[in-house]
């Protein structure tokens, strides 16, 4: 490797948080492109001496690590496109793309760095408590990508594309789909005139119970002691939300298929 600067491809939340972090280790950030200039002007500000870059030419970049922080349809045009100084080490940082994505890029040094988080613009992460996971097309590539990730976390692990892909499908089903639960609980008070801060405590306690003994032992509720009166009601409630009364019926008889087989056995 020619070098342990950095250069970032993406300037969106990732990079928001990834590139300042990076900045305060021996990997220092040098330089960022995004296809919004104005966006990686923001990103430089955040930085110590880093430049926007103006285009995905780095044939004469001293940057040896060349981080792809940008959405996954986005990564094979830029794959295509970028054009790499020799013996660089290129990675991306998708939970869902396979190592293989990167495979007609300019070097055979290729590897992902997943940080397993949530990221959003301004909303503080300790990337200390982020667990990383790792992999590298050669051992030697592995290598290096397990010393960046170690300089951000203590927490390190190497993984395979598809069991990358299985974690990431967890994590959506545990981040994002309960947040889009939560939006919809919120909607739902909204629209009864209901404050949406009576539900916090409940939320909070939900989530702690469930971390501390397991989601399976911390289900409640009236699909899972099998209160069809009450699910009736919900439903009539919903009757006039088609999509969101379907959605509550599909959950409802998930957990109650779920229990009920348990008890069964």
């Amino acid at each position: 490797m020619k070098s342990t600067y950095v250069a970032f491809i993406g300037s969106g939340n990732l990079a928001w948080h990834l590139a300042p972090a990076l900045d305060n280790t021996e990997y220092a950030v040098r330089e960022v492109y995004s296809r919004n200039p104005a966006h990686a002007e923001l990103l430089v500000e955040r930085l110590y001496e880093a430049e926007v870059k103006a285009s995905l030419d780095f044939s004469t970049s001293s940057c040896g690590i060349f981080i792809l922080a940008v959405t996954d349809d986005a990564l094979q045009d830029i794959v295509r496109e970028i054009v790499l100084p020799e013996g660089c080490v290129l990675v991306h940082t998708s939970g869902s793309q396979p190592l293989e994505v990167l495979r007609y890029a300019a070097t055979t040094r290729i590897g992902v760095l997943y940080p397993l988080q949530t990221f959003t613009r301004n909303v503080e992460v300790d990337l200390n408590e982020v667990p990383f996971f790792v992999e590298g097309a050669n051992p030697e590539t592995a290598e290096v990508l397990m010393d960046i990730a170690h300089a951000l976390s203590d927490n390190v692990v190497k993984i395979t594309s598809p069991e990358r892909l299985a974690l990431h499908l967890a994590a959506v089903f545990a981040s994002n789909f309960t947040n889009h639960m939560l939006y919809m609980a919120q909607e739902i008070m909204k629209e009864n005139s209901l404050s949406y801060d009576w539900l916090k405590p409940l939320i909070s306690t939900m989530i702690s119970k469930s971390l501390q003994v397991g989601p399976e032992n911390a289900q409640t509720g009236p699909a899972r002691r099998g209160d069809f009166e009450t699910l009736d009601r919900h439903m009539q409630l919903l009757q006039d939300d088609e999509p969101a009364a379907e959605l509550y019926r599909v959950i409802s008889q998930d957990i109650v298929d779920r229990y009920q087989s348990e008890e069964e056995d």
